[in-house]
């Protein structure tokens, strides 16, 4: 008589890919929920950013009386351009824009090239007191600007450099941050030898600095432009200071004198906003590849 075992069955667990595909299958749910809040707050933000130049741009090319009616809506009706022919007519709303555009522009590049050779000494060169001028400059950026308003003004007046084109330009010619944070790519993403092999090759501090360096720094560079342009262009407590003339206003000051105006123009401050708004488009634009690259150089050390 002969008995025959039984063996329990072994539970077969799929291995590789079919693993795998059953992990992400049993994670899919909380995943999902995830994702769809994120994207649910993404969106949100989105309209909360959005709306207010919708907003802008519905009323500029509405009536006066129709951008505040009630209900509100969001598409004009009807549809006028009035308030674009009386801002560009009736107001100096071109040399408003020409100086905003021109002084920014200077400034920018200006103070991209002066940060970034600043920036460069800071971390590649060693010079008694070097540790004290890093901490004061640095220390720098936790007064505000309207602390030093009055003595910048006092000091650009006395000099005779009052020139708006000059004037403009001086408060961000060498700001901290532009210097701060060129010093801190510099240091994470240009390593000492790259830097020594050009001096062994006869090559001049200058054209160092000029041949190797900048072209390494071109993400940070285009991040520190588009903040540098937007501090310019946006600048409004200095310009208020400085100029006195009406025709020679920026931007910011020439929609804030409609603004404050005994009519309270509305139609044609939506109007120049609208306008005011299309170089700094622009600029992000152009701009944005080197502004992510920028922004997230800092996090991966080099």
């Amino acid at each position: 008589m002969s008995t025959t075992a039984t063996t329990p069955a072994r539970t077969t667990v799929p291995d590789g890919p079919a693993r795998r595909r059953s992990e992400r299958t049993g994670a899919a749910p909380s995943t999902l929920a995830r994702r769809g809040l994120l994207y649910a707050t993404l969106i949100a933000l989105l309209v909360v950013f959005i709306a207010p130049l919708l907003w802008a741009l519905s009323g500029s090319f509405k009536q006066r009386g129709d951008i505040f009616a009630t209900p509100p809506s969001l598409i004009p009706n009807p549809v006028t351009l009035e308030n674009y022919r009386n801002l560009l007519t009736t107001q100096p709303f071109w040399n408003w824009f020409a100086i905003s555009i021109g002084t920014a522009a200077i400034a920018t590049v200006v103070s991209v090239f002066v940060c970034a050779m600043a920036g460069y000494g800071f971390a590649k060169f060693r010079f008694r007191g070097k540790r004290i001028l890093f901490a004061v400059m640095f220390s720098s950026l936790s007064v505000p600007f309207a602390v030093i308003l009055i003595p910048l003004f006092i000091l650009v007046v006395k000099s005779g450099l009052a020139n708006p084109w000059f004037a403009l330009i001086v408060p961000w010619v060498a700001p901290a941050f532009g210097i701060f944070m060129m010093q801190q790519f510099i240091v994470q993403a240009i390593p000492d030898e790259l830097i020594e092999s050009a001096r062994i090759d006869g090559s001049s501090e200058f054209g160092t600095f000029r041949r190797v360096v900048l072209p390494l720094l071109r993400p940070s560079l285009g991040a520190l432009a588009v903040w540098s342009f937007l501090q310019s262009y946006n600048s409004f407590l200095w310009p208020l200071v400085i100029i006195s003339d009406s025709t020679q206003y920026t931007l910011p000051l020439g929609l804030n004198v409609l603004y404050a105006s005994e009519n309270r123009s509305y139609d044609l401050v939506l109007a120049g906003a609208v306008l005011a708004s299309i170089p700094t488009i622009l600029v992000f634009v152009l701009l944005r590849k080197q502004l992510l690259e920028g922004l997230v150089a800092g996090a991966v050390k080099g």
